[in-house]
């Protein structure tokens, strides 16, 4: 990913002023006017305080270290930051989490219907389910009488996520809705990984100058 947000950055003329892995120096915060965190779910909050820490927007893509968002809209809160958090910088993601959170309005008063998640990625996607796929949940959960997710669970009461790692999938991500007379299904499949690199350096582009904890709802103006 962090080769793609650089292709994709360079193609829209953007300069790339430091690139960060583990054991790198400590990079001139001063240069940066923004940083986009795809990184591991164990450096994430670190990244993204470190950034906060020192006056610079930060966007972040990393999944799995979501025990400390709390702190880190808090962080930058109290220090008048930036930042973005999205499970999926996808455009095409995020137009699919408002169509879901729309038929989850409609399906809700229809409650012979189950619902279940599938979520499809490659074998060296380390978290499961998703974040894209836990996004999903919770956009179900917010507007219906759900109230928890399981992984492979078999409990009707709870929204039930699949996850499978196969190849080099991008990513695949179905929510269906089914009783014994039909189904309904809604699905996004992502064709490669640029997508997602290209809604960062949108992301990034957009909160040059602005203050506060966003979402890719507001960069989209969606909902």
């Amino acid at each position: 990913m962090g080769k793609m947000i650089e292709q994709v950055a360079l193609s829209r003329n953007h300069e790339i002023v430091a690139k960060i892995d583990v054991g790198s120096d400590r990079p001139d915060f001063e240069s940066i006017d923004v940083a986009i965190d795809f990184s591991m779910p164990t450096a994430a909050f670190q990244n993204i305080s470190q950034c906060l820490e020192n006056d610079v927007p930060i966007i972040s893509g990393t999944t799995g270290w979501l025990e400390n968002y709390d702190k880190a809209i808090l962080l930058c809160e109290e220090k008048k930051g930036a930042f973005i958090y999205a499970s999926n910088f996808s455009l095409g993601v995020n137009v699919f989490f408002e169509l879901n959170e729309y038929l989850a309005k409609m399906m809700n008063n229809l409650k012979d219907y189950k619902i279940s998640l599938e979520e499809i990625h490659h074998t060296q996607k380390l978290d499961a389910p998703s974040g894209t796929a836990i996004t999903l949940a919770e956009g179900v959960i917010s507007n219906s009488d759900y109230s928890k997710w399981e992984l492979d669970g078999k409990d009707e009461s709870k929204i039930r996520i699949t996850s499978k790692r196969i190849g080099t999938t991008p990513g695949t991500h179905t929510v269906n809705y089914e009783n014994e007379i039909d189904a309904i299904e809604i699905k996004h499949t992502a064709h490669n990984r640029e997508g997602f690199a290209l809604g960062a350096v949108i992301a990034a582009e957009w909160i040059i100058g602005k203050t506060g904890a966003f979402t890719m709802k507001d960069v989209l103006n969606l909902g």
